[in-house]
């Protein structure tokens, strides 16, 4: 997504949850383009550090000569793979915080820094649409996202604020162990049941997402749009 953004221009602040490595190589390697690339410290699942973080995106707004930015894409996220007999409160929890409850308060907290006509996509999955066994408190999870991003559309829309949601399927990401990439079984299986034949790759989310956050897409309004290739269609 930072990728996508970057090459059209868009100057972009992305957080990273412990990884201060990867985070300054992906900096490094896009800084000198045509936008700025900024990486900011932020566990989504402790709303503790919400105001500071606030704060930092202030620092580097006013640095830009802004005082408010235009798009907010809630992206991050954690796998935890449990039936549903099994699952625990701890893992329930685990999974709210980031999922939703971090959603929701990181939103309202940034609120006031959103300008108006801005964006805000949110990521849900093909999983909120289908049922894999193990996956009930995620997905759940992730259809209360879906069900928010109606909601934030309708209530911000007087500020001309729209809010998506987009639905990836399985994509070849670290998420989850990395085991849609790393586990050739399950690769095969995600392949077997999607339409075009494979499993997804993050690069096909990136470019939806900067299309959806460009201004021929600006009248797109309230929307679930999957990317999953046509899985368990």
């Amino acid at each position: 997504m930072v990728r996508q953004l970057a090459a059209r221009g868009v100057s972009v602040i992305f957080t990273y949850r412990g990884n201060r490595e990867e985070a300054d190589s992906l900096v490094s390697e896009l800084q000198s383009g045509q936008s700025d690339v900024r990486a900011l410290k932020l566990n989504v699942g402790e709303t503790a550090q919400y105001e500071a973080f606030a704060g930092e995106v202030k620092s580097v707004l006013s640095g830009w000569g802004l005082s408010r930015f235009n798009f907010l894409v809630n992206n991050a996220g954690i796998g935890i793979h449990a039936p549903f007999a099994e699952t625990t409160e701890e893992q329930f929890d685990q999974l709210m915080n980031v999922h939703f409850r971090g959603v929701f308060f990181l939103t309202q907290k940034l609120l006031p820094l959103i300008a108006d006509g801005g964006r805000i996509i949110n990521i849900s999955s093909g999983l909120a649409r289908f049922a894999l066994p193990g996956m009930s408190a995620y997905a759940s999870m992730k259809g209360a996202i879906e069900v928010l991003t109606r909601y934030l559309a309708k209530e911000l829309g007087p500020r001309g604020i729209g809010v998506n949601t987009i639905a990836p399927g399985a994509i070849e990401t670290d998420f989850g162990g990395g085991t849609v990439r790393d586990n050739r079984e399950t690769n095969s299986f995600v392949a077997s049941v999607t339409a075009l034949g494979r499993a997804g790759k993050p690069e096909d989310i990136g470019g939806v997402v900067a299309s959806l956050l460009s201004p021929e897409n600006a009248w797109v309004n309230g929307q679930r749009i999957e990317v999953s290739g046509g899985m368990l269609l």
